[in-house]
């Protein structure tokens, strides 16, 4: 069976939107979303906060360096991350302020803030956002990636990331990107089907001037 059939019903609903929708679609063609279902939450949130503003190579690199301090298991857990000395999370390439993240990231979910993943599959998005970026360090673009690629939930729209935003004014060939709560409000109608829609505007053509044809 075909992982990807799942998406046919929102690409479809999205190809009907409109003529630009219909032409990115085809030309990016079938929706390829790979979440990673079987990371907990903690693990997800670390995960984020690595990549957070570095390209993909660089985050992989932070990542296997984190790995490596604790070869005796898949990922770290969060009493090892609480103990990790500064220097030793620095030289995996975090930041001061992103070490501060992972080890509240870390204390929360010793204290259940940050629920396991059998809790949060349960919660309403808006209540896992809200629970979450009381943490210092998480804002809601992290914890949006965590619903999509974690929990994998089908109607999340990240309207902060730039990504998405850009996709969006290539997409409409705007002057200049919507502002976060506008474009929320334009996605009302896309649901529920918005993660989708994410992953189709992160691969719209960038360039200025850009047309579909």
């Amino acid at each position: 069976m075909n992982p990807f059939s799942r998406y046919d019903d929102s690409v479809a609903f999205l190809t009907k939107l409109d003529e630009d929708w219909a032409k990115l679609i085809a030309r990016v063609g079938p929706c390829r979303h790979d979440p990673k279902a079987a990371r907990e939450p903690y693990e997800a949130l670390v995960r984020a906060i690595a990549y957070q503003q570095l390209t993909a190579k660089a985050g992989d690199a932070i990542i296997g360096r984190l790995k490596a301090l604790f070869d005796d298991r898949a990922f770290p857990s969060p009493e090892d991350l609480i103990a990790a000395e500064f220097d030793a999370l620095r030289a995996c390439g975090f930041s001061a302020s992103k070490i501060a993240t992972v080890k509240a990231i870390a204390e929360g979910a010793t204290t259940g803030v940050i629920p396991a993943r059998d809790i949060a599959i349960t919660m309403d998005d808006e209540d896992l956002i809200a629970r979450m970026v009381a943490i210092k360090g998480i804002g809601r673009w992290t914890v949006e990636m965590l619903l999509m690629y974690s929990l994998e939930r089908m109607d999340i729209l990240p309207a902060d990331d730039f990504g998405v935003r850009e996709g969006y004014r290539a997409l409409k060939s705007l002057d200049e990107q919507l502002k976060p709560k506008a474009l929320r409000e334009i996605s009302k109608a896309w649901a529920p089907h918005r993660t989708v829609a994410s992953w189709y505007l992160w691969r719209m053509p960038r360039e200025r001037g850009n047309t579909l044809k």
